[in-house]
């Protein structure tokens, strides 16, 4: 299916979200709209097997600069109070620092969705100051303590390239107590199944980070991988797809639904249209209107109004939730 178009429901073999929400008495309806996320494009230097949004080396969706500029209008005019930057591999877009400048005026707080291979290549070493100087929190994946695994999921020789680029963020103090540098981790399954809890991996990854390699970090983020895109692909190729799919269901949690991230932020995409969340983007799910653009919002979302839903997000309620 190319790029941007709609995507026809993922579950067929479970009961549709809408009517489990509805079940439970449930809407699904926008909070007060705190965080603006931007999504710069689709290049990566790497080819995940688990990425949601297809991205890869040859992908060409790229936030220009007018664009750049536009959705740092917006953030300006909005009075967001985190912006979150995300892509593909940000790194790769060549307006980002004009990006994080403009957001590092604009919002309080700013993060940064690293791609840890990225980040450390020659070309990139003058982002990193800028991360510094501007207190962003870093935010970036590391599926695994196991170097097998994570090369499986993300590359071969990702792991060493990855644990190397932490320890680096490390002397330059991300990670470590009083810099006010904050680092987190993210761990996606590399596989079809759900994550644990997240205080059980969180508690091993710092104990083993630490012993076995000096690295360090603030907080583990544990997510389940979302059926769309590569990952939809490989869990139909591996035969795992209805199981998946059934497994997100039957571990629908409906008090997650109060905490879910859609509730209070808002996605912009490479061409400055606006979605309820990262997701959305890659399913060609727009907030609800005429595929709004930032330069037309005068502000962020209202409260109350409706958030475009299908059954990916079951993903998001599944267990503890995605928040």
């Amino acid at each position: 299916m190319p790029s941007g178009q709609p995507s026809p429901s993922i579950i067929q073999v479970v009961e549709p979200f809408a009517q489990a929400l509805a079940r439970h008495g449930l809407t699904l309806t926008r909070g007060l709209t705190t965080t603006l996320q931007i999504n710069v494009g689709l290049r990566c230097n790497q080819v995940c097997r688990h990425c949601h949004l297809e991205a890869g080396p040859f992908r060409e969706e790229a936030m220009d600069e007018r664009t750049v500029r536009q959705v740092l209008d917006y953030a300006v005019r909005a009075g967001f109070e985190t912006a979150d930057v995300t892509g593909g591999a940000p790194e790769l877009n060549p307006h980002l620092p004009l990006l994080l400048e403009g957001l590092a005026a604009a919002a309080p707080r700013v993060m940064f969705r690293a791609n840890l291979t990225a980040l450390m290549e020659d070309r990139f070493k003058g982002l990193l100051d800028l991360l510094v100087t501007h207190r962003v929190i870093i935010v970036a994946s590391f599926p695994a303590l196991n170097p097998a695994q994570t090369d499986a999921q993300r590359g071969r020789g990702v792991f060493d390239r990855a644990l190397a680029a932490l320890k680096e963020l490390n002397d330059r103090g991300y990670g470590r107590p009083d810099t006010g540098l904050e680092l987190n981790l993210v761990s996606n399954p590399s596989g079809a199944f759900l994550p644990p809890d997240q205080a059980g991996p969180e508690k091993r990854f710092r104990r083993i980070m630490e012993q076995k390699w000096g690295a360090v970090f603030n907080h583990l983020y544990t997510f389940a991988n979302v059926p769309l895109g590569r990952f939809k692909d490989w869990l139909r190729d591996s035969g795992n797809y209805e199981g998946y799919i059934e497994r997100l269901a039957r571990s629908f949690n409906p008090c997650a639904v109060e905490g879910l991230m859609c509730r209070n932020l808002v996605s912009v995409n490479w061409e400055g249209r606006l979605f309820d969340c990262d997701f959305n983007i890659a399913a060609g799910l727009p907030l609800p209107g005429d595929r709004p653009h930032v330069t037309a919002m005068a502000g962020p979302p209202e409260p109350g109004s409706p958030i475009a839903a299908a059954d990916h997000c079951y993903t998001c309620t599944a267990g503890a939730g995605f928040t």
